[in-house]
């Protein structure tokens, strides 16, 4: 069981004792920080809540928003909604900020309090470590009785967030349209289900068949939308003959798609693709997190653009995208952020492009792949127990590789020659990631073992 705060919010287990894991008195602790790190900062007084579906919601919002209103804040409740959707109903709320109630790809055991600036972006690690510091010291305090927030709820942003996306200038649901597409999503339980059918019927897909539908939390598989839990979505595509499937993490900011014949398009090139389309129609630069893979960098440069890298967490790549001016960017995982939508990762969009760039393709999402180098990702991990120092690991994994490129912002990232590994602590399970790419499926996954057991000997 597990309690991690970090600049993707404060996630951990349900149950169990305070402070070991994300009981009741620290959601309530965190929840009061936040609200009065925000009054400190003479921000509006309201705040913007969603959910998605896990079993841990119901009882998760009633103490986020009953201990935001004892905080004498004004409350908008999304109900069951998407990160992308609080995001974007932050900025068209002009709150002063926001709280999605999501552990986004962990399993259902797990919840979050993922916490938004003004401008409906995750705040910033220095005002992250200020809320922490405020629920450790409980330096906060709640408002009289006749200083009680008010509370809201509007289910209204669910339709506004897919007229947003169906109103992007480079959607193109005209030749989405002309396709006839059907389309299986695998929903996972969760609020996918009540946004990804109604976006693709908007784009003018008439015959979806949804997986995984009831959004009770109780997920059919592990949820991260990774190659090993899409069994079910890539038989069903290939069995029934549809044109492709899709599938979402349960808070709908990640994205992936499977091809007509059951194989993976791979998570790692969403981004790419939907980079590729967008920089075929305007001009700008491109960033994604040094975990994702070169192949964004080689279509970048095929442009005429210019390629950044930044560490990993959206918070990062967003403050890479502002200072570089980017008109497109992202992380490996299916995380697609458009700028001039907003600065967040969001599936909606990235579903909508993605399509766009397929439907004006003449064959289908397995030719459509072909048009990208076949790059392999390894993706590993090692669970850390409590004590083990990290940092001393990595010292003596980059003095024992001293003689290979070695980038330090972000954990570890060793180059050879084409290839690369990056070791990193998770920011949201206590683990080392281990990712290696490698034009070769058994190079990639040989340099990932290779390093797992160097570590395994460091620690």
């Amino acid at each position: 069981m597990a309690l991690i705060k970090s600049i993707s919010g404060i996630r951990g287990t349900i149950g169990g004792r305070p402070g070991d894991n994300l009981s009741p008195i620290d959601v309530v602790k965190f929840t009061a920080a936040f609200s009065s790190w925000l009054i400190e900062k003479k921000a509006i007084r309201k705040i913007v809540v969603g959910r998605d579906g896990r079993i841990s919601g119901p009882m998760m919002r009633d103490l986020v928003v009953s201990t935001l209103t004892a905080m004498g804040i004004e409350v908008v409740d999304l109900g069951l909604s998407t990160t992308p959707t609080v995001e974007l109903a932050v900025k068209w709320e002009r709150a002063g900020g926001g709280i999605i109630i999501t552990a986004s790809h962990n399993p259902k055991e797990w919840n979050a309090l993922k916490l938004l600036n003004a401008e409906g972006e995750f705040i910033s690690e220095e005002d992250g470590l200020l809320v922490l510091e405020k629920a450790q010291k409980e330096n906060f305090s709640f408002s009289p009785v006749d200083r009680l927030g008010i509370y809201s709820l509007n289910d209204g942003y669910r339709q506004k967030h897919i007229e947003a996306v169906i109103n992007y200038p480079l959607v193109d649901v005209k030749a989405i349209r002309s396709k006839h597409y059907r389309v299986v999503v695998d929903a996972i339980n969760s609020t996918g289900s009540l946004f990804v059918p109604p976006l693709l019927k908007a784009l003018g897909i008439e015959e979806i068949k949804v997986l995984n539908e009831e959004v009770d939390g109780r997920f059919a598989h592990n949820p991260e939308p990774l190659p090993e839990n899409l069994v079910a979505l890539s038989a069903e595509v290939k069995k029934s003959g549809y044109d492709f499937g899709i599938a979402v993490d349960p808070d709908v900011d990640r994205v992936c798609f499977v091809c007509e014949d059951g194989s993976m398009f791979g998570e790692e090139f969403t981004l790419v693709a939907v980079a590729d389309y967008v920089l075929g129609k305007k001009k700008g630069n491109t960033v994604s997190n040094m975990s994702s893979t070169k192949a964004l960098k080689e279509i970048t440069l095929k442009h005429g653009a210019e390629y950044f890298p930044s560490a990993v967490g959206e918070v990062n790549v967003v403050h890479k995208m502002k200072e570089v001016n980017a008109v497109i960017g992202g992380e490996g995982n299916g995380g697609i952020i458009v700028p001039d939508l907003h600065f967040g990762r969001d599936a909606l969009i990235g579903i909508a492009l993605f399509i766009s760039a397929l439907a004006q393709h003449r064959n289908g999402m397995k030719s459509f792949r072909t048009k990208y180098p076949d790059y392999f990702i390894s993706k590993n991990k090692i669970e850390l127990q409590n004590g083990i120092d990290v940092k001393s690991i990595f010292e003596k994994i980059k003095k024992k590789y001293k003689n290979h490129p070695v980038n330090t912002e972000d954990g570890l990232k060793i180059e050879f020659d084409s290839d690369w590994v990056h070791l990193r602590t998770s920011n949201t399970e206590p683990i080392i990631r281990i990712y290696a790419e490698s034009s070769f499926e058994t190079t990639a996954n040989n340099i990932a073992h290779r390093l797992m057991q160097d570590i395994r000997e460091f620690i």
